[in-house]
């Protein structure tokens, strides 16, 4: 095969015959043992050649990146903007590779649009998660999922939630919100994340011996009641090893839809419990049902027909409204990388979510963020050196 070394092919016969005089037996395992180390090492070399899957974008290959205002740049917007109604796995990740040859640049008169459009239908900073202040004593709260049913704050509930919203008085400068992709494996992205001001992840994702790729910094992380159940038995038992588990998020604030449906109202409280009786660092918070369905009609109004959005776009969507810089890492729902690579459904397992979600709708929105500046979409190997435009 071309571009590839091979090795020559020996007759060993020959050499048992050539090296049988006492003169050269000397020399015979000499050059044997020579000839197997010459072996050993380019086999080592191939394999290590093999294995790098990635393509690392360099500093020097950043440098001839094209100006957003380039006349590439500026069709591929166009082309952006008149989506076909059929955009297959290969159509996005050739539209990607052409993207990412424009410069990212942070756009602030960008950013500011769609905030104050957050901020005016849905307000993350008073209404993301139940609060207090939000819903005092008394309050009956809809259910998200099941507008028929209600939940009524009691005494017992207030103890639950916080005073205030712990977001308010927050200044967030570059946050970075993880999904769970398979595309962070191998990404060497984890110091990376580890540098942002505010690290958003999605479900408790396992980050320990994943450090490298993924970081280890986390200051909210959302739940899904349906890991209590499969893992921990709801927490009727099991809490040990839940807080053995959680234990790699340290003081963060742990996210639960405890009021979408309502058997999910006790199992989140659990967690609550559970945190306090351990003495844990971290904090269980509720997602809001009135932000969540306001975010899902603001999401519907750009154009992604779903009654109930993924939390990784939840979580964006506060993000976007808290930090003045938002980086993608593992937001893409597609089965290989830039270059052609296969890999997991997820970094940590294989397990194919189900179908209640259209991410590669949501990815296309998140595409048009970022070629306007609104956010990064990091889907290649990271470089060592953050560059931020704050």
């Amino acid at each position: 095969m071309s571009g590839r070394w091979h090795p020559v092919n020996l007759d060993l016969e020959f050499l048992s015959l050539t090296f049988t005089r006492p003169a050269m037996k000397h020399k015979a395992r000499y050059f044997l043992v020579l000839l197997a180390s010459l072996l050993c090492f380019c086999c080592v070399a191939w394999m290590r050649k093999e294995k790098a899957n990635y393509v690392r974008i360099t500093p020097q290959e950043g440098e001839h990146q094209q100006s957003t205002n380039s006349p590439e740049c500026v069709e591929l917007s166009k082309i952006l903007t008149l989506k076909p109604n059929r955009f297959t796995e290969d159509h996005y990740i050739k539209l990607f590779k052409k993207i990412q040859k424009c410069r990212w640049i942070k756009n602030s008169d960008e950013h500011q649009k769609i905030r104050s459009q957050l901020e005016k239908c849905c307000n993350a900073t008073r209404n993301f998660v139940v609060t207090q202040v939000n819903a005092p004593l008394g309050t009956k709260i809809t259910y998200e999922a099941e507008a028929k049913k209600t939940f009524e704050i009691t005494q017992d509930t207030l103890e639950l939630i916080p005073e205030t919203d712990p977001f308010k008085n927050h200044i967030l400068k570059r946050c970075s919100v993880i999904g769970n992709g398979g595309i962070l494996t191998n990404s060497s992205c984890g110091k990376e994340i580890n540098e942002a001001d505010f690290v958003f992840r999605c479900n408790i994702p396992p980050i320990t011996g994943y450090e490298d790729d993924v970081g280890t910094k986390t200051d909210v992380v959302t739940l899904n009641p349906s890991i209590l159940r499969k893992r921990y038995n709801n927490l009727n038992t099991k809490r040990k090893p839940f807080m053995e588990y959680v234990s790699s998020f340290e003081k963060s604030l742990i996210l639960l839809p405890a009021f979408s449906y309502s058997y999910d109202t006790s199992t989140s409280f659990k967690v609550s419990y559970t945190l306090h009786d351990f003495g844990a660092n971290q904090q269980a918070l509720f997602f809001n049902p009135p932000y969540m369905k306001s975010i899902a009609k603001f999401w519907n109004s750009q154009g992604i027909s779903e009654n109930r959005i993924s939390s990784g776009l939840l979580i964006l969507s506060a993000a976007l409204e808290m930090c003045e810089e938002v980086w993608l890492y593992g937001f893409w729902p597609f089965s290989k990388d830039l270059h052609g690579n296969q890999f997991f459904h997820h970094y940590y397992d294989n397990v194919l979510p189900k179908k209640v979600h259209s991410f590669s709708n949501e990815f296309y929105k998140l595409l048009l963020l970022h070629m306007k500046g609104v956010v990064k979409i990091q889907a290649d190997r990271c470089e060592n050196t953050v560059k931020s435009n704050l």
